[in-house]
């Protein structure tokens, strides 16, 4: 089931889409209002049933009456995994590693689909990553491999945009990662078992302006979903809501010859089959001070 997190511009609500591609939606306040999907995730796969249910009776809506929010809007922990594909470690010039790359991301980073990324006046490396997300659904630490996806209630996509000259500036990647408005997160929250295990053979495209700029397979992840969630735990509690963002493939901007930087007036798109189409346009941040988080 694909699930979303959407608002009508006075309403904050929770979306879902049927087989057929007709969308549903309820709103806070509104009789038989499920709850948000933060709260939903937390409560476990049952509950996200429930309030599929619920929704299955609700009224029928044109998505493009709707503004998409990132899926979950609380969540503890963002971990990122970066040279997570051996192609994209050697475009950087980097060694595949041989444990997991990861740096964090804050909710202060992110907006929906549809929603501008939003490109800073302080830089013109403004890169892509096209990305697949998964999110836990059930707490854990010390996570055997063969039982993580276990914990992993359902997936979702991620333009991890990054500004490059700011993460180059020190071995750290966490300011280059964290501007307001640059992690695209979304559409769908598409529960794990209306997907292959793990995410596993799967299309993973990023287009900037419709051509196609990274296609890679999910198989080609040096570190799969099942040992990302295993190795993670190992050092911390994974919590229910928690986002693991687990890396991008070849293709990237700043590795091209000529460099290519996404700028105002551009179109990036990431695309899974399953799990729909994150599509951004990207925008020139605004120059007023004390802006605040990027709606």
């Amino acid at each position: 089931m694909k699930f979303a997190s959407v608002t009508d511009g006075s309403r904050t609500g929770i979306a879902v889409e049927t087989r057929n591609g007709i969308v549903r939606a309820l709103f806070a306040g509104e009789p038989g209002f499920p709850g948000d999907l933060d709260t939903l995730v937390a409560s476990g796969p049952a509950a996200l049933a429930e309030a599929g249910q619920a929704l299955a009776g609700a009224a029928e809506l044109d998505a493009k009456h709707l503004t998409f929010l990132p899926p979950l809007q609380r969540a503890g922990k963002l971990l990122c995994i970066g040279l997570n594909y051996a192609d994209h470690s050697a475009e950087g010039g980097f060694a595949v590693p041989d444990y997991p790359t990861v740096f964090a991301r804050f909710n202060t980073s992110l907006v929906g689909h549809g929603q501008p990324l939003i490109k800073p006046r302080t830089s013109d490396q403004f890169d892509y990553e096209g990305e697949v997300v998964a999110v836990i659904g059930k707490p854990g630490r010390h996570i055997p491999k063969e039982t993580a996806l276990d914990h992993v209630i359902g997936y979702s996509l991620f333009n991890d945009a990054s500004v490059r000259d700011f993460q180059m500036r020190t071995p750290q990647w966490t300011v280059g990662k964290n501007f307001d408005g640059t992690g695209a997160f979304g559409p769908w929250l598409v529960t794990a078992d209306a997907l292959p295990n793990g995410c596993a053979g799967l299309k993973l495209e990023t287009r900037l302006n419709g051509q196609t700029v990274q296609s890679a397979s999910t198989d080609d992840m040096v570190f799969d979903i099942a040992t990302l969630v295993s190795t993670l735990s190992e050092a911390m509690t994974l919590e229910a809501g928690d986002v693991i963002i687990s890396g991008t493939p070849a293709g990237v901007g700043i590795a091209r010859k000529p460099q290519l930087f996404m700028k105002p007036g551009d179109i990036c798109d990431v695309e899974v089959n399953g799990l729909g189409i994150l599509s951004n346009p990207v925008a020139e941040e605004c120059t007023r001070p004390h802006q605040g988080r990027i709606p």
